[in-house]
């Protein structure tokens, strides 16, 4: 097979295999293993024998690690050195200790070991924040830990670019602590090299670049800078990767770093994507009946190892067991960046194929279970806590007293006192109105009941603690975190509990109102489009429009939903998120020459589903057109619905979409 045809052979592939994983909401990485393993050596069919698709591979790890810099600059990674980066580091330092240790008891050999233990230590952020979003737990108190703790891991995963090459050059344990001496010496160097460039040169150049206006300009530069850092650390005999994670957070300092961030990543998606279709090829389907068994004892040994030390780590951190079990439970999945690892310590020579294979395939089943483990935290979590109202010893002054919800009546009982939480107390202090809140984390219910707040620490979506709260007296419920799950949990047992009960329910957009709705919340009110609302009304006072005018249109948007904030153009379909299919979106849409409906009415239309907002006839908007409008060739109807009715008129042949 030629080479423009394996070339062919493998982004056809390629496309296939990711677009259907992406739908059923697998990990785009995994896809790109299995189109690995489909054209790799060890398995039938057509092999991709391309050389130089190895060093471009090598360049997705480059390009990732630059991006991964410019996310933890120096004053970031100084805003982030207590909890994250203790809680961050330590699971990567004792995971790494202890599988190496259990490694070398089972008698494989230093360096093994220690690779073993590196590359295990690392956790998915893909599939951990992709997960946690379909579950709507990305905002959640154990959701935002595990993920900043996640992220924070492939910066520890840097010293391990730097120490697994020497691990292959050291030819014995009596020149390894040498060699990684001299290895470190020149890693300070080489941070010396760069840091002292990007203080003085790199803000300057792209300043100048920058005023050439030119994005191919841009594009060169940012790719020369990437690149000559990356071949700097590697003239010190260091990785390519460990420059460019220098030049990464030395950008990520200066004002560009969000446009970097947009010119650098096609390049990174498509050469990261390599790099996985090449470490599909290493794997070997044929030796899987002879390691499955200690693959799978790895896998296992990766996931209990990680949730037990993170979920010690976050108790002892002073977060309630549940959110530290649910916490470690996320951390447990394998990583994309342990495959890279293990990729650098086999092409260094530390680790031999057949061991390798073992690895690799107990970090994939790691990455299988992964999904399953964080589908189910929550169960999982309660059945290890034992019981999920237990609190640890030092919260218990914190915990709802029974006192100081005796005399309330006619109160609202505020669940999550966060920002949006603390807001509402304020006006309700304001106006004398009684009020009780609860909230899971312990810092911040700490300082708010020093304070004298009625503020205390407890889990609003248990019965007992809702009951606690004086339910049968409350006169209002403000649901104001944005765990959505937590709170249909909450609105179901509400609803039993007391009908009546008027509850109110904040959420960070519109694709879930109706679903709260539906549970029985009487208001749900959504960030963005208030946020939209908002901005609006400034526009309309700056053009001079009457105050009263603008507080009407405000007013009527609120009391209709936000019907008109909820219409937006959501823009290609292709970029859209298979859960988002169900929401409404407007569409413009044409009526041919040859259509059927040319000559009737507006009503006629055989649309039950859709509303028509507005018609555009010569050029000319008419917002909300009478039902007894006749339709014309080239009218163009501004419709509102959700996908699955636009498609089905369109494949009606009632109109066509506009271009």
């Amino acid at each position: 097979m030629g080479l423009f045809a394996q070339i062919l052979l493998l982004l056809a592939l390629a496309v296939v295999v990711v677009v259907i994983f992406q739908r059923l909401r697998i990990p785009s990485s995994l896809g790109y293993l299995l189109v690995g393993l489909l054209l790799g050596p060890h398995t039938v069919g057509p092999v991709i024998d391309l050389p130089q698709m190895t060093a471009l591979a090598e360049f997705g790890i480059v390009f990732l690690l630059f991006t991964i810099g410019l996310n933890f600059s120096l004053p970031q990674l100084h805003a982030l050195r207590h909890q994250v980066l203790g809680l961050g580091t330590g699971q990567v330092v004792f995971t790494t200790l202890v599988v190496a240790g259990l490694a070398w008891l089972a008698g494989f050999a230093p360096a093994v070991a220690f690779v073993i233990g590196a590359v295990f230590a690392q956790s998915s952020t893909t599939i951990i924040g992709k997960q946690l979003a379909e579950q709507g737990e990305e905002n959640s108190r154990h959701g935002r830990l595990g993920l900043a703790m996640s992220v924070f891991q492939d910066v520890t995963a840097v010293p391990f670019i730097v120490i697994i090459p020497v691990l292959g050059v050291a030819a014995g344990a009596d020149l390894l602590l040498g060699t990684l001496g001299w290895a470190l010496a020149k890693a300070v160097l080489a941070f010396v090299l760069v840091f002292v460039a990007g203080r003085w040169l790199l803000r300057p150049v792209f300043h100048l670049v920058a005023e050439q206006r030119s994005a191919e300009v841009f594009t060169l530069t940012v790719l020369l800078v990437a690149l000559l850092a990356a071949w700097t650390t590697y003239s010190l005999g260091l990785s390519l990767a460990f420059g460019a994670f220098l030049a990464g957070m030395m950008l990520g300092e200066t004002e560009f770093r969000h446009q970097v961030e947009s010119t650098i990543r096609p390049f990174r998606d498509v050469l990261l994507g390599l790099f996985f279709v090449g470490i599909g090829m290493l794997v070997d389907p044929g030796v899987l009946p002879g390691i499955w068994h200690w693959a799978l004892l790895g896998a296992l040994v990766l996931i209990v190892s990680k949730t037990l030390l993170v979920y010690l780590m976050v108790k002892r951190s002073g977060v309630d067991p549940l959110t530290a079990w649910r916490t470690g439970l996320l951390l447990s999945v394998g990583g994309e960046f342990g495959l890279a690892l293990l990729a650098i310590a086999l092409g260094a020579g530390v680790i031999d194929n057949h061991l390798s294979q073992i690895v690799l395939t107990a970090v994939l089943f790691a990455m299988i279970a992964g999904p399953f483990v964080i589908r189910y935290n929550q169960r999982i979590a309660q059945a290890l806590t034992r019981r999920t109202s237990e609190q640890p010893p030092e919260l218990d002054t914190l915990a709802l007293n029974p006192d100081a919800v005796a005399g309330l009546h006619k109160h609202v009982i505020i669940c999550g006192y966060g920002r949006i939480g603390q807001s509402v107390a304020r006006f309700l202090a304001e106006e004398k109105i009684p009020f009780i809140a609860l909230d899971l984390d312990p810092q911040r219910v700490r300082e708010a009941h020093r304070a004298g707040e009625p503020v205390y620490y407890g889990d609003a979506t248990q019965r007992d603690i809702l009951e606690a709260l004086g339910l049968e007296r409350a006169r209002l419920v403000v649901i104001s975190h944005d765990d959505v799950n937590a709170a249909l949990k909450m609105l179901a047992y509400l609803h039993k509990a007391r009908p009546v009960l008027p509850v109110m329910v904040r959420t960070r957009d519109e694709s879930r109102v109706e679903e709260l709705q539906a549970a029985g919340a009487l208001e749900v009110v959504p960030e963005t489009l208030e946020a939209g609302l908002m901005i609006a009304s400034q526009v309309l006072l700056l053009l001079d429009v009457p105050q009263s005018r603008v507080a009407q249109r405000i007013q009527l948007q609120r009391s209709g939903r936000y019907s008109l904030m909820r219409e937006f153009f959501r823009g290609d379909e292709l970029s859209e998120k298979p859960e988002e299919r169900d929401a409404k979106r407007l569409r413009s849409l044409v009526i041919p020459d040859a259509s059927p409906v040319i000559g009737h009415r507006l009503a006629e239309l055989d649309l039950p589903s859709l509303a028509v907002t507005a018609l555009v006839r010569q050029g000319v908007r008419q917002p909300s057109p009478a039902p007894s409008t006749l339709l014309q060739a080239g009218d163009v109807l501004v419709v509102y619905g959700n996908i699955e009715h636009l498609q089905q008129a369109e494949r009606l042949a009632l109109i066509n979409p506009a271009i």
